[in-house]
């Protein structure tokens, strides 16, 4: 009789020093800890995640990352600085993974919760290519999580080209991609915030923000009630515009 054995979930954070608006951000100190740290926390506190990875490149600039993981105890994978969807898959081969989640280290205020969410759906249904928080956006910027199926990924490899090769998941959820997606929403819808590291306004609100939080990893619930009460710290980079995703 052969034995079932549950599918693979593994964490994959993305992460490195460079930064074209802000160099060095995923290793900013944030109350206490590396930025990169609390995705760490966020990652290995959420529910149906067999194990977290990093994915650097190998510009030497990105040895800090390297020396991060080492301390840490998380593995870590180098490869294309550029080409983000390669270093994804070569954590996928090294970990054994049947399914990513997609992680950005530039997003310490993630919610276990909502990872957790994200991963059991999938595992509801492990025929569905691609599941995220992003095709409906209901949660702030900085706040989403994305799955991916390594079979899909391999895929999209083999036919990608340009700015999905670097944003890893895009090519799934295009118009006519022909994947399987589902999508998580979550209410109220609080789109309208932004908590993401990218910019200088985006480290002054995290540094207002991150010592009011009533627990670590934080509850998306609770950034957003703050918020709600605080539009002194919203207004610190509600005029932050998004980059495109042509814009790398």
């Amino acid at each position: 009789m052969t034995e079932l054995t549950s599918p693979r979930v593994v964490a994959v954070i993305q992460a490195r020093v460079g930064s074209t608006r802000l160099p060095g951000k995923v290793l900013r100190n944030l109350a206490g800890a590396a930025v990169l740290e609390w995705v760490v926390r966020a990652a290995k506190a959420a529910q149906g995640i067999d194990q977290v990875v990093i994915a650097t490149s190998v510009d030497a600039g990105d040895d800090a990352i390297a020396s991060f993981g080492a301390d840490h105890g998380i593995e870590v994978v180098r490869g294309s600085e550029e080409d983000v969807l390669s270093r994804f898959l070569l954590a996928a081969e090294l970990s054994g993974a049947d399914a990513v989640v997609r992680l950005t280290a530039d997003c310490p205020l993630l919610d276990p919760m909502v990872i957790s969410q994200v991963v059991s759906l999938w595992r509801c249904d492990p025929s569905i290519d691609y599941v995220s928080t992003t095709q409906y956006r209901s949660l702030p910027r900085g706040l989403d999580v994305e799955l991916a199926t390594v079979a899909a990924l391999t895929a999209a490899d083999k036919r990608t080209e340009s700015y999905h090769r670097a944003h890893v998941t895009s090519a799934l959820y295009e118009e006519g991609s022909g994947f399987s997606c589902a999508a998580l929403t979550f209410r109220p819808t609080t789109a309208q915030y932004r908590v993401t590291l990218d910019t200088a306004e985006d480290a002054a609100l995290l540094e207002e923000l991150a010592p009011l939080l009533p627990q670590v990893p934080p509850r998306w619930r609770d950034v957003v009630g703050i918020l709600d009460e605080r539009p002194d710290i919203v207004a610190i980079n509600a005029h932050i515009e998004q980059k495109a995703l042509s814009e790398g």
